[in-house]
């Protein structure tokens, strides 16, 4: 359910001005400067209704295109332009303005519902958000001076735009903006912003990817729009070629012709890489190869351009090929939307989305990945499933400020990283993995990446650019996965640093990395009823197993399966590495090796033998596995164990803030220690110490104190007997 802006009821709000008879006027959002400007004052603007700028105004007047709007005095074409292909597709209209027809102004009706109440709904950081306004307008000389329909007495757009203004705090802070975050505001999709002098485009290859990714996704009906960077004095400029800078275009088809041998000699091609460009501004138009006029349609009538594909749909569109789109735009904005539906045939994908922060504590490690704090991030785990697949990520910072001001003013340079790790990886990175994939980093609202990769686990890590920044952020992460099918799985985020011991239970005392690489010799059981080696491996320790994927026909795999165990009996149970041949009904065992060796932090490599299960005579030579092992203690596993869980965590966290968690088990173990000989002398001392742990408690982080404490303690003995 959407939740309500301002605790604002739409429902609730209309039926109390319906039954009063009187029209609302939002105390939220009032008609003075102060929901204008936030730098200036105009006292010209009158506020006014539209039944006061027309005689029958009407929400929408014979349906909606995208060439139905004006921009106004803000200047706002990012926003005009997410408008314009909003009313491409209208269910998603019908999102954004709700029950259309009931909204409509039908003062005169038998029941009337005109109250001067509209309601909009915006998608703002994971969910969907219900927005009020009353329809009081500004204007100048009986005329809307900020976005409004080329109908006088149309007026969904203005009160859309007065909607999305109440959202962000004011209509100035409505000057500037990126289209692709209107459109995620309107929508709930995924914004992926390109800058094409950054991609690189200067060769026919990368030109032919980036191609196929705008086909691909007008063919999953995403929403495509396209401008030409340039400065504030430049915006609403012409170029030579008939387009507008600053002002966006919205794509609207994208096609690959391959054309027909007969047609090839008129053409002069084989191949045409066409885009379809709609303009939503209809002052000036494309004037070069493929637009109206232009000598490239003379080839062929119109009829036989529309077979193979070169068709209009609608006014102010036109064609351009890749080239020249190349040559004269510098940004395009793409909404994705993901089919998250469990029960479409189509591609499905599983989304997992988390709000998180980065924040002063100590979650705001920067970008730098061998730098000492870039653990220190935020981390989010998630799985693939299949052998490869693709999943897609959107990071999105909160850019609505405290303080009213142009959209994207103080916003941080933010972007992700993806490291490859140990498959029952369940606990917090400490040690740098593979990185996989690193997103650009950008000053933007989000960032968008896709990336494909193989079966396993990883880690994902949002991140600033700067290591101290703070901020919140929501992260969106689908995983790919079958049509009707669950597999996939969600993601989570690591918090606990390591396993935390039961009251009762014993702690850790190594912490094991296995790296199983791969086989060689390997030969079919004399006991299997298979003729292929199709082997896989388990990782067993403790109770706990990890399994790799299973490879086929080969006597020589190599898996680089890793795992990492928490053990508690590492002298009395070794890490178990078991090889076996994947069957129909029952899988085949091949042989083992048991692995006592502890390793070491920097990963002892080596290639053991492999065992049958009986006994250590059943030596199967010549056949070994490769692995590699490392370990966080040495032999002296107690005492050695208790100071890596303490250099661990001290060393790691020292940099930022964990001070505190250094004196915290610090405190521990010897207060456990102490705990006997308060005990003993309870009776004795109960109120004096009940009363001075506190006060100790309280001041342990000073040196000053700490010292100070035996002093007066001494001090305190001394006084009490002298008196």
């Amino acid at each position: 359910m959407p939740t309500n802006f301002k605790n604002q009821k739409y429902s609730s709000i209309k039926s109390a001005y319906l039954k009063k008879g009187e029209l609302f006027e939002d105390p939220e959002f009032p008609a003075n400067s102060k929901s204008l400007f936030y730098s200036k004052i105009d006292q010209d603007i009158e506020w006014k209704r539209p039944k006061e700028l027309c005689k029958v105004p009407k929400l929408i007047v014979e349906g909606v295109t995208t060439d139905d709007l004006n921009e106004g005095e803000l200047g706002n074409s990012w926003y005009v332009t997410a408008c314009a292909s909003l009313t491409k597709e209208r269910k998603l209209f019908q999102g954004v303005i709700p029950d259309l027809k009931v909204q409509e102004f039908n003062e005169k009706a038998e029941k009337p519902s005109y109250a001067g109440i509209f309601q909009f709904r915006f998608w703002r950081y994971g969910e969907w958000v219900d927005i009020v306004v009353d329809d009081r307008l500004p204007t100048k000389d009986n005329k809307l001076i900020f976005c409004h329909s080329k109908q006088r007495n149309e007026f969904w757009s203005a009160l859309l735009e007065k909607a999305y203004a109440k959202l962000y705090g004011d209509y100035e802070t409505l000057s500037k903006g990126r289209t692709a975050d209107a459109l995620v505001d309107f929508t709930g999709g995924v914004a992926e912003k390109l800058v094409l002098a950054e991609i690189g485009l200067s060769d026919t290859h990368s030109q032919m990817e980036f191609f196929n990714k705008l086909r691909e996704a007008v063919e999953n009906h995403a929403l495509i729009n396209c401008n030409i960077d340039c400065t504030n004095d430049d915006i609403g400029r012409e170029t030579a070629q008939g387009l507008i800078l600053g002002h966006g275009y919205n794509i609207t088809n994208v096609i690959a012709i391959d054309v027909p041998k007969k047609l090839q000699g008129k053409i002069g091609s084989k191949e045409l890489y066409m885009l379809r460009l709609a303009n939503p501004w209809n002052v000036k138009e494309w004037n070069g190869a493929w637009s109206d006029g232009a000598a490239e349609w003379s080839a062929l009538t119109a009829h036989e351009w529309g077979k193979i594909g070169l068709k209009f749909e609608n006014e102010g569109e036109f064609w351009m090929c890749l080239d020249d789109f190349v040559k004269n735009f510098t940004n395009v904005d793409i909404c994705h939307f993901v089919n998250t539906s469990i029960f479409s045939l189509k591609k499905t994908w599983t989304e997992s989305l988390f709000h998180g922060e980065w924040h002063v504590s100590g979650r705001n490690g920067g970008s730098d990945w061998n730098s000492r704090t870039f653990l220190s991030n935020p981390q989010y785990v998630f799985d693939i499933t299949g052998i490869k697949d693709k999943i897609m990520v959107s990071l999105e910072q909160h850019d609505i400020s405290t303080s009213r001001q142009q959209l994207g003013i103080k916003l941080n340079e933010i972007g992700f990283q993806i490291m490859k790790v140990e498959e029952n990886r369940k606990y917090r990175v400490h040690v740098n993995g593979d990185l996989i994939f690193k997103s650009e980093y950008r000053g933007s609202r989000s960032i968008y990446g896709s990336v494909e990769l193989k079966k396993g686990r990883y880690v994902l890590f949002p991140t600033t650019k700067n290591a101290g920044t703070t901020g919140k952020f929501m992260l969106r992460l689908f995983t790919s996965s079958p049509a009707s099918s669950n597999a996939g799985g969600k993601g989570w985020e690591l918090i606990d640093e390591c396993p935390t011991p039961s009251c009762c239970g014993k702690p850790p005392l190594l912490v094991t990395t296995i790296t199983v690489e791969g086989a060689s010799g390997l030969e079919i059981p004399a006991t299997s009823k298979v003729k292929t080696i199709d082997p896989y491996v388990k990782i067993i320790c403790e109770g706990e197993k990890v399994v790799s994927e299973k490879l086929t026909r080969t006597n020589s795999p190599e898996w680089n399966v890793k795992a990492t165990f928490y053990r508690k009996k590492p002298d009395l149970e070794p890490v178990v590495v078991e090889i076996w041949n994947g069957n129909t009904l029952i899988d085949d065992f091949m042989a083992e090796a048991r692995i006592t060796e502890e390793g070491d932090e920097q990963g002892l490599k080596k290639k053991c033998d492999l065992f049958g299960r009986k006994k250590e005579q059943d030596l199967l030579t010549p056949k070994i596995v490769s692995i590699t092992i490392a370990a966080t203690t040495t032999k002296k596993k107690k005492k050695n164990y208790y100071y890596y869980y303490f250099f661990c965590y001290y060393y790691y966290y020292y940099y930022y803030y964990y001070y505190y968690y250094y004196y915290y088990y610090y405190y521990y173990y010897y207060y456990y220690y102490y705990y006997y000989y308060y005990y003993y002398y309870y009776f004795y001392y109960y109120y004096y110490y009940y009363y001075y742990y506190y006060y100790y408690y309280h001041y342990y982080y000073y040196y000053y104190y700490y010292y100070y404490y035996y002093y007066y303690y001494y001090y305190y003995y001394y006084y009490y007997y002298y008196y």
